[in-house]
C-alpha cells in the first residue's frame, strides 16, 4: 500500500479533475443568460489546469526541503499581496470581501487572483520548518506555542479582515493540528482553540452578514428566497437526484435556480445529476487522497517533510469536508470551493501545487529505502568455504 500511495494518489486527484470539468461543462453555460460567451468559464479553467499541472509537475521535481529554505519569502509575498487586496485599482471587492487581486491595471484584466491560496501554502511552510528546527522545545510554551502563533497571526489576521473568515477557520485548524503532530502541549492547544471560538464567535456578531448566514443556517426553511436560498435549493438537487441521479446534464437546479452552482455549490449538482452515488464516490476519493497522502507524509525521510505532508493532507481534506458541510447544511456558508472539482484557478493551482509537494516527498522517501534495499551486506557477498 506505501508503495503505491502516489499512484493513488495522483489517481485520484486526476479522477476529481476530469468530474471538475465534466460539471463545469454541464452547468457553467447557465451561469449567465445573457453572456455572449456561454464557454467562457469552461476555458479558463481548462486554462488554469493546464497551468497546475506544469506547476504540479515541476514541483514534484523540486526538493521539498526547498520549501524550508525559502518558506520566510514565500510567507512576505503573501503578506504582501493580501495587504494588496485593500488597495484601490489592484484589490477587487466582491460580495462583501476584499478577497482578490484584479491586474486590469496592468493591462492582464483576466487575471484575478486569490492570496490567501498562497497563504495557506506559506503558513504551512514556516510552521512545519519552525517546528522541525525547534524539535527539543517543542512543548515548551514560548517556543513551542507563543512563538509560531504569533509569527502566523500576522497572514491570518489579514485574511479575516478581508472577511474570509472560512479561510481564517480552516488554516487555524490547520495550525492546531500541526502543531499537535509535532508535539506542542495539547493543554495550550486547547485553550487556544476555545480562544479562537470566542473570537471567530465575536467576529460573527461584529459582522452583520456573518451573524445572518448563523441564523440563516439554524433555520434555512425561513429564507428560502434571501441569504438562504443556496442552501435551501442545494437541498432541493440532493432530492431530486435521489439514488442514481437525473443523468449527467438533466439538472434542472442549475437553470438559474441554484446560485454559484459551478464554484461552491458544485457538489450539489453532483447530487442532482449523479445521485447518491456520485456523492458517495466524491467522498470516497478524498477519503483516499487521507490515506495515501498520510502514508505519505509517515515515510517521508525527515520531521519537516513529515508535517508538511501532513500539513498538506489537513488542508485540501479540511477544506473538502467544509465544502461539503456547507453544501448539506451541516455547516454555514462559509464560501469555500470543493478542491479539483469547483471552479477557481487559484485554489485549483494551489491544490495541485500540494499535490507536487507531496509527490515530492514520496519520491525522496522512495530513494533512501530503494538504496538500503540494492545494499548487500558483507556477510552474503563472503563465499562459503
Amino acid at each position: 500500500m506505501v508503495e503505491k500511495s502516489a499512484h493513488i494518489l495522483a489517481a485520484t486527484v486526476i479522477a476529481l479533475l476530469a468530474l471538475g470539468i465534466t460539471m463545469l461543462l454541464s452547468t457553467s453555460v447557465f451561469v449567465d443568460a445573457n453572456a455572449k460567451d456561454i464557454y467562457f468559464d469552461i476555458r479558463r479553467q481548462i486554462t488554469w489546469l493546464g497551468v497546475g499541472i506544469v506547476a504540479c509537475i515541476l514541483v514534484a521535481m523540486i526538493d521539498y526541503r526547498f520549501w524550508q529554505r525559502t518558506a520566510w519569502m514565500w510567507l512576505g509575498i503573501s503578506c504582501v499581496l493580501l495587504t494588496l487586496c485593500f488597495v484601490p485599482m489592484i484589490g477587487e471587492y466582491r460580495n462583501g470581501a476584499h478577497r482578490w487581486i484584479n491586474a486590469r491595471s496592468i493591462g492582464l484584466g483576466f487575471l484575478r487572483l486569490q492570496p490567501s491560496e498562497l497563504a495557506k501554502l506559506a503558513i504551512l511552510f514556516v510552521l512545519a520548518g519552525w517546528m522541525t528546527r525547534h524539535v527539543s522545545r517543542a512543548r515548551e510554551f514560548r517556543v513551542g506555542f507563543v512563538y509560531p502563533l504569533l509569527i502566523l497571526a500576522v497572514p491570518v489576521l489579514l485574511i479575516g479582515i478581508e472577511k474570509d473568515l472560512g479561510t481564517a477557520a480552516l488554516v487555524c485548524v490547520m495550525v492546531v493540528l500541526v502543531m499537535f503532530v509535532a508535539g506542542a502541549s495539547p493543554l495550550y492547544l486547547g485553550g487556544s482553540a476555545l480562544a479562537g471560538l470566542g473570537a471567530l464567535a465575536g467576529a460573527i456578531v461584529l459582522i452583520p452578514n456573518r451573524l445572518e448566514r448563523i441564523l440563516v443556517f439554524l433555520h434555512p426553511e425561513e429564507h428560502t428566497t434571501d441569504l438562504g436560498m443556496q442552501a435551501w435549493r442545494g437541498m432541493l438537487a440532493f432530492g431530486s437526484g435521489g439514488a442514481t441521479g437525473l443523468g449527467l446534464g438533466n439538472g434542472r437546479e442549475k437553470l438559474m435556480y441554484l446560485p454559484y452552482a459551478h464554484t461552491d455549490f458544485i457538489f450539489p449538482m453532483v447530487g442532482e445529476e449523479l445521485g447518491l452515488v456520485g456523492t458517495l464516490l466524491v467522498v470516497f476519493a478524498f477519503v483516499l487522497i487521507i490515506v495515501s497522502g498520510m502514508l505519505i507524509a509517515t515515510h517521508a525521510p525527515d520531521r519537516f517533510g513529515k508535517l508538511l505532508g501532513f500539513g498538506l493532507v489537513c488542508t485540501i481534506v479540511l477544506q473538502a469536508m467544509i465544502n461539503i458541510g456547507v453544501t448539506t447544511v451541516l455547516l454555514p456558508n462559509k464560501g469555500l470551493p470543493l478542491p479539483f472539482v469547483s471552479y477557481g484557478g487559484s485554489n485549483l493551482v494551489l491544490c495541485l501545487v500540494s499535490v507536487g509537494i507531496l509527490l515530492n516527498i514520496y519520491r525522496q522517501g522512495r530513494e533512501p529505502a530503494s538504496a538500503a534495499k540494492l545494499a548487500v551486506p558483507r556477510s552474503r557477498m563472503t563465499p562459503r568455504v
